[in-house]
């Protein structure tokens, strides 16, 4: 990215605490989650009472929202009350805690959908729109996409450079280090690698990153956070807000906000080109045609 970009906005409190609750300590995640779960309740609650309700220290709520970059409880309660009020303005219940049915079988799959439409949002927050427009055009301009990543990443790279093959683009797809490394001796400057690497951990992959960068092309990173190597490593960085202490739910909330953030991503490429309507529809036919006919 540029060094003139835009600074990245402050996140709204919700989005910021759930963003930030995988890599808290335990005790701060018992927070994050009472408050959570009492979003609409926190404006009524002084420090001291909510310490109460935890059993833990007034110190301890008042250091909370410190480390979380608040100045401290009451601009806590504040922020948080705000993003409640704001929401419920927006008709955004899905991100607020709400009732579930009696039925287990629809209240899981309710509480999923609420998860997912969480997961969304705050994923959408947490992306400046420049960003992903740059990186869009980025996709569109170039020669060839290099579209990498492994397990349900490696999923989601299937499908991502499917359709956009279907574009008329040239799209090369790759699900292992080092397959990526070797076909990247032919990158050039006009070239683009889209990696996805938030499920699975990306040290295997920055080579292969820094190796694209040196060749002049443009690196677009995936990932569940900005990550400390990512200046280094990648020209943007997109990233996908999910987080849950259950890791079968936690999987799925990641792969749908994943995969709408690089659906939004492919629009954006699909938009930027007046005949892709009818390329893409020319092109699909002609996969689907049966063969012989």
């Amino acid at each position: 990215m540029a060094d003139d970009a835009p600074e990245r906005p402050p996140l709204p409190a919700l989005t910021k605490l759930r963003s930030e609750r995988g890599q808290m300590s335990a005790m701060d995640r018992r927070i994050t989650d009472y408050i959570l779960a009492n979003a609409r309740l926190l404006r009524d609650y002084s420090s001291q009472q909510l310490a109460d309700a935890l059993k833990v220290s007034q110190s301890s709520i008042v250091k909370y929202s410190q480390r979380l970059g608040y100045k401290g409880y009451p601009d806590l309660k504040l922020s948080v009350t705000e993003a409640v009020a704001l929401a419920s303005a927006d008709g955004d219940a899905a991100i607020l805690p709400a009732a579930l049915p009696s039925d287990p079988d629809v209240a899981r799959a309710e509480a999923l959908w609420r998860s997912k439409a969480a997961a969304d949002q705050d994923t959408r927050a947490a992306n400046l729109p420049d960003a992903v427009a740059e990186a869009a055009r980025w996709i569109t301009d170039a020669d060839t996409l290099f579209v990498a990543g492994s397990g349900i990443d490696g999923d989601a790279a299937h499908t991502l450079s499917g359709r956009t093959a279907l574009l008329g683009r040239r799209c090369i797809l790759h699900t292992r280090p080092h397959d990526l490394l070797a076909s990247l001796s032919s990158a050039t400057s006009r070239d683009v690698l889209l990696l996805i690497c938030g499920h699975a951990g990306p040290a295997d992959w920055l080579r292969a990153c820094r190796e694209m960068r040196s060749r002049g092309g443009r690196v677009i990173m995936v990932a569940r956070r900005a990550l400390p190597q990512s200046p280094a490593a990648a020209d943007a960085c997109l990233v996908v807000v999910a987080h849950d202490e259950q890791p079968h739910i936690d999987e799925l909330i990641y792969e749908a906000a994943m995969r709408h953030l690089l659906d939004d991503l492919f629009l954006r490429v699909f938009s930027m080109r007046p005949d892709s309507a009818a390329v893409f529809a020319e092109n699909r036919g002609r996969t689907l045609e049966s063969p012989g006919r």
